[in-house]
């Protein structure tokens, strides 16, 4: 896997790529349409395997580097090209993947706020877990950086899981993730004060 590159200023963007992310660029994104309001935050949670956290897999599937060989599993997503804009780990490292202004792929066949295909105009956040399980407090303190971070860059208006853009499809980040948390901690800062939340939650 190609090594990443970590900076250590927060906050600051070039091209769509936050400072404070490590930075490892998938080949799995592509061009918004033209005029594309980026509103929307979109949360999955993801571990590869699956309840196995800090093997690498997930950084090597979102760069096409996965070996599909290497666990059983594998071979039920084997040739999967994917990615999203972010990935926040375990221990709240923030790894970065797509340029913000670029489109990753993420949420797949979706619809929320009136609108179809998310991923044209959001940006996609995965966090290392296992939907139903119970995520860390230094996932969460990182997820209010980095929605602080979009917040202060992009018109976002919007957060919502992949359950909710999917429903049916799509159970992440599932029912461990603590909803009301984040919504106390991201009303109290400035630049996520008006974002809303989905009914459900």
């Amino acid at each position: 896997m190609t090594a990443a590159i970590h900076k250590s200023s927060s906050g600051r963007w070039k091209k769509g790529w936050l400072d404070s992310a490590r930075h490892l660029p998938s080949p799995n994104y592509g061009l918004r349409p033209p005029g594309a309001d980026i509103d929307l935050v979109v949360l999955h949670s993801i571990s590869l395997p699956p309840g196995q956290y800090g093997t690498g897999a997930v950084q090597q599937l979102f760069t096409n580097q996965l070996d599909w060989d290497a666990h059983p599993y594998y071979q039920g997503i084997r040739g999967l090209e994917v990615s999203s804009h972010f990935f926040v780990t375990r221990l709240g490292e923030i790894w970065q993947f797509v340029s913000c202004d670029d489109r990753a792929w993420h949420a797949g066949v979706s619809q929320w706020r009136g609108r179809e295909r998310c991923n044209d105009d959001s940006i996609g956040i995965e966090l290392e877990g296992l939907e139903g399980l119970m995520f860390e407090a230094a996932q969460y303190q990182a997820l209010d950086r980095l929605c602080q971070a979009i917040g202060a860059h992009y018109p976002v208006r919007h957060i919502a899981g992949h359950e909710h853009i999917a429903p049916g499809r799509k159970q992440d980040p599932g029912s461990g993730f603590d909803w009301p948390q984040l919504r106390q901690s991201l009303h109290a800062g400035h630049a996520t004060s008006a974002w809303e939340f989905p009914s459900q939650v």
